[in-house]
This record gives structure tokens, sequence and C-alpha cells, in this order.
């Protein structure tokens, strides 16, 4: 079986319910579809809360309000933890999921001045999750992504506590060296854990094919994003670009500097509509485009 690592956000459900319990919110419901269609596919599922309560890293992922307050509110924090005691509830029996991924790229590297107090506060944000968790789940491995975009792993102290745990990392846009990795595998080594290469990709073919390689080499597992986008690199498929999009595109990058100036920029609504409508019919498995050099040098079989 494959595995495919899929993002999710707490908004996606219910402040007050947490994960849809409610009739207003189909959280559990989306996820549920999700895991029957990998189970149709043989394909084990990775959870990554992407968006979480009060924002884990402070930057554009995670819809926060430019600072990662996760790690400073207890409020959010304590919310954070239900979330996910929620989810291991429903999943605990769960075998197509193989785990729960934390936090996506907790920490951004912004904030210099507070960067200790932060880095120090990720670990124990860990551990009120895995406790929760352990509630209801002792089947399912946690991954704990590092800080600044799950890249350091110099703010865990304590890689005993729990017993079905791992770690996972990111990297981008470096040669494929040995240097380049050097410090996830020590890391791994020094605690004696497995490390798992989360995200990494937006490269051409010759570079996935050399980081592949070298993942491999250093047995890391590895999930290359995006799996598709609307280009013809640099991802598994390509989604072809609806007819108007680019007017799409021209209205997100206008001015904002008043209503009245959005209002004069707002492009005709039935175009926009039936662009939006064409992106979902294009999004389709069946209508991309395989990037065959790209799954080649992933070394998949087309």
């Amino acid at each position: 079986m494959n595995t495919i690592r899929i993002p999710f956000h707490y908004k996606l459900f219910t402040d007050e319910d947490y994960m849809g319990l409610s009739n207003n919110q189909d959280g559990f419901q989306r996820l549920d579809s999700l895991v029957s269609w990998c189970r149709e596919s043989k394909i084990y599922l990775v959870l990554d809360m992407h968006d979480a309560p009060g924002g884990q890293t402070g930057d554009n992922i995670d819809d926060s309000h430019g600072y990662p307050w996760l790690m400073t509110s207890e409020e959010s924090q304590q919310q954070f933890a239900n979330i996910w005691k929620s989810i291991a509830t429903h999943y605990k029996d769960e075998p197509v999921i193989l785990g729960y991924d934390l936090l996506n790229e907790p920490i951004a590297h912004y904030f210099s001045d507070d960067l200790k107090k932060l880095n120090a506060a990720l670990e124990p944000v860990y551990k009120k999750a895995i406790t929760a968790i352990r509630e209801v789940d002792n089947n399912h491995i946690v991954m704990l992504g590092g800080a600044q975009w799950d890249s350091n792993f110099k703010v865990f102290t304590d890689s005993k506590f729990d017993s079905k745990m791992m770690y996972t990392c990111h990297r981008y846009w470096c040669d494929t060296l040995q240097a380049n990795i050097k410090d996830y595998v020590h890391f791994r080594d020094s605690v004696n854990l497995p490390i798992y290469m989360g995200e990494t990709g937006e490269n051409s073919d010759q570079w996935v094919a050399s980081w592949t390689r070298l993942m491999e080499r250093n047995n890391i597992g590895w999930t290359y994003w995006p799996y598709k986008k609307m280009s013809k690199s640099s991802s598994m498929k390509s989604i072809e670009q609806p007819e108007n999009w680019d007017k799409v595109i021209a209205f997100t990058q206008g001015s904002r500097n008043g209503f009245d100036e959005i209002r004069k920029a707002r492009p005709d609504q039935e175009l926009m509509k039936k662009a939006m409508l064409q992106l979902i019919e294009n999004c389709k498995f069946s209508n991309c485009k395989v990037n065959e050099g790209y799954v080649k040098a992933m070394g998949m079989k087309l």
C-alpha cells in the first residue's frame, strides 16, 4: 500500500463541537469519505492538521492572525487537544489511517525576538495532544514536526514520552547532497526513532530523481507536495486551466485600498461561476494529465 498525507483545518468543523458532531458541520463526513476511498484504493492515510486553533505557524499556511498563538494560549491548546481526542475516538480502530501528524510546520522563523520562548512551548503542546489521544487510542502512531517549518529538531528533549511516536520533517529547494539531510539523519539516529519526509518537491524531474534516491539511501520515507496542481511540472498530475482563470487571478491580485476599488475590479460573476465550476471538473482524476517524467523520477510505475 502507498501512503498519502491529508491536511485538514479545524475550521472545517465547529469551535464548540470540534469535529462536526452537530447537524451544521460535516467534518467527519468528509474524512469518512476519504477513508473509504483510501480503503478501496489500498492507500494508507496520514491525517495532518494545517490550521490549529490560534495558529501554529503565524503565516499564511495556517489562517492565523500573523503569530503562532497556539504556543501561548491555554484555551487554544485545550481546544487543540480536544480536537485530536475527538479524531482519535472516531478513528481509533481504523487501520487505513497510518498515523496523526499533529501540526503542520509550526512556528515560522520570523519571530526572532520570541523564538526561544515559542520553540520551548512546542513539545509541551504536543504532549498535551498526545495525552488526550492516548486516553482513547493506543493504536495509531503520532508524528511530531520540528519547529521552523518542520526543520528544527533541537527543540525536542523527550523522545521517550510515547511508545508509538515518530518525527516528520520537510525540506525544499536545496542541493541533493547528503549534507542537506545530515541534520535529520543525526537527530533520527540520536533518538532511535523513525523520521519521515512529510513534504518535499516543487522542483525539476532531475532534482526529484536525485532527492528520492538520497532519501532512500538514508532509509527516510517521503511524500512529495503537491500531488496535482495547475502546472505542467513539479507534480504527479496537472490540472488544465479553466477559461477566464486569468480574470480570477487578476481580481485576487488587484488593489484592496477601498471597497469602491474592490467593487470596480469585480469580474463578471457569470464568467467567474463558470470558471470555478470548470475548475472542479478539471480537478477530477480522470481529467488531469499525468506528468510522466515526474512519476518516473520518483521511481514509480505509470
